[in-house]
């Protein structure tokens, strides 16, 4: 099936001239749900994977069942204060200013193979710092994988030197 027509398009949101991609149709069909979780799976079939690493809230839901779905491990990375254990953590900017997200020190071991899952990338900004953030415990960022990909805004580029696997792409806005 193409998974595309289940994205919803909403305009202007969250501000004018955005056009922000809903993924709850997708995920709330149980058959375009699977079928994207089995396509990001395909991707790595054979490929060293310990952990996926996924950002709060949406990374949880694909990195999660792909981590079940593959046998690895899930690391859940979380704003600041929302994880009861020592904790690193990685700063980042934004369009609109800058940002923080941390996981707890001991998720990585050096020479972890982590996976960073996300339901969609933009400019790459946070994909970027969840690498860093990967790489700053030891770990090698086996990859990035997405269900949806903004070509439009080059997350390329700044993701350049990485792994780069997105199912559904949008060349323009």
């Amino acid at each position: 099936m193409d998974l595309k027509p289940k994205i919803r398009n909403i305009p202007d949101f969250p501000k004018k001239g955005i056009v922000f991609r809903d993924i709850t149709p997708l995920i709330s069909d149980a058959a375009a749900f699977r079928q994207a979780i089995d396509l990001m799976a395909e991707n790595y079939n054979g490929k060293k994977i310990d952990s996926i690493l996924g950002a709060e809230a949406r990374g949880f839901i694909f990195g999660g069942a792909l981590a079940y779905k593959i046998g690895s491990g899930f690391i859940p990375v979380r704003k600041p204060g929302k994880l009861p254990y020592s904790t690193c953590k990685v700063s980042y900017d934004l369009e609109y200013g800058s940002n923080v997200m941390e996981m707890h020190t001991d998720a990585i071991k050096k020479g972890d193979s982590v996976l960073i899952v996300d339901d969609l990338v933009a400019t790459g900004g946070t994909a970027k710092a969840q690498a860093q953030l990967i790489e700053s415990c030891g770990g090698i960022v086996a990859g990035l994988c997405f269900l949806v990909e903004l070509e439009f805004l080059n997350p390329r580029q700044m993701l350049e030197g990485y792994d780069v696997f997105s199912i559904i792409k949008y060349e323009s806005e």
